[in-house]
């Protein structure tokens, strides 16, 4: 009886395939959770199988790799971007390793692709105490799509809300504790869970919004149609770049984003909180390197030394 010939073992693949790609992209977007994630890994590996695609037959491996970070500094993207990039390449290399796709050295090798150093801060857009006060009295809000405008910029400024978070944000988190105002066990970046203060200023303006739109429970913040009636449970985040922009014209202020609202206010927490142990009521948040207070409308939340929310002592 003869015996049977043993396998040949397939080689390693060296160059991954268009198909191959698009196998370890839906890999990839499948193991992240976050929305805003899946998007900018998404739009990161698009980029990079265009280029791929684009070039001579090429291996994938480090030196390609090497090739492709040399090609987005050629087009001045900042070094974030650049090692955002390489995150995504990373890994595509390793589900497509993982896949049976590509050889686990070529993998190891992609993962060995060192990320643009970047060197100093950003000083990033700073507002100042003048210009916060003319973003909020630069309109006087009469109709519901103006009371909910007032509004948003009002919680971005005194609650430092990122876009997401304030986009979903609902009426059931609004919660009163210990005589003050809070958003309760809020969800941010990450999965990170934090309760942020309201100031009262903050609140009113918020009060006046829900009554006009006669918002019960739910989003807080809602789309308005032409008739100006509240529509739908819920609004895109292009409306609220919208709503910003037209703040900052108003105001004569010149490229202003939803985030430079809240960023500086953000800002000034950790340190709060690493004294406390809890989730501070923040006073007077830094906004600017000149003139490191709030106007006066936020400094009616009291010092985060003097009472802090949670505290569990």
């Amino acid at each position: 009886m003869s015996k049977s010939k043993p396998r040949k073992k397939r080689p390693p693949k060296r160059v991954v395939a268009l198909p191959d790609l698009e196998h370890a992209k839906t890999a990839v977007l499948n193991s992240l959770t976050s929305a805003s994630g899946q998007r900018t890994y998404d739009h990161a590996i698009r980029e990079f199988v265009a280029w791929y695609c684009s070039e001579p037959r090429l291996a994938f491996n480090r030196t390609v790799v090497l090739r492709y970070r040399i090609h987005l500094e050629q087009r001045k993207y900042a070094p974030a971007t650049i090692n955002l990039r390489l995150a995504a390449v990373r890994r595509i290399a390793y589900e497509a390793a993982d896949a049976g796709l590509l050889s686990p050295e070529l993998a190891a090798g992609i993962r060995r692709v060192k990320g643009v150093r970047r060197i100093g801060v950003r000083l990033g857009n700073w507002l100042t105490p003048e210009q916060g006060r003319r973003l909020l009295e630069s309109a006087t809000p009469l109709t519901a799509r103006e009371l909910r405008d007032h509004a948003m910029v009002a919680m971005l400024i005194g609650c430092g809300l990122r876009r997401a978070e304030l986009l979903a944000l609902c009426l059931e988190s609004i919660q009163q504790r210990e005589e003050h105002w809070v958003i309760a066990d809020l969800v941010g970046k990450g999965g990170h869970v934090r309760t942020v203060p309201i100031p009262t200023w903050v609140k009113r303006t918020v009060d006046a919004w829900m009554t006009a739109a006669a918002i019960t429970h739910g989003r807080v913040f809602r789309a308005i149609n032409k008739a100006g009636r509240v529509w739908g449970d819920g609004m895109s985040p292009q409306v609220l770049w919208d709503v910003v922009r037209a703040a900052a014209a108003r105001a004569a202020i010149d490229k202003l984003a939803p985030h430079d609202l809240a960023a500086h206010l953000r800002s000034s927490l950790p340190s709060c909180r690493r004294r406390t142990g809890s989730d501070p009521v923040p006073a007077r948040p830094r906004l600017h390197p000149d003139n490191r207070t709030l106007p006066r409308m936020q400094a009616e939340a009291p010092d985060c030394r003097e009472r802090p929310i949670g505290n569990r002592t």
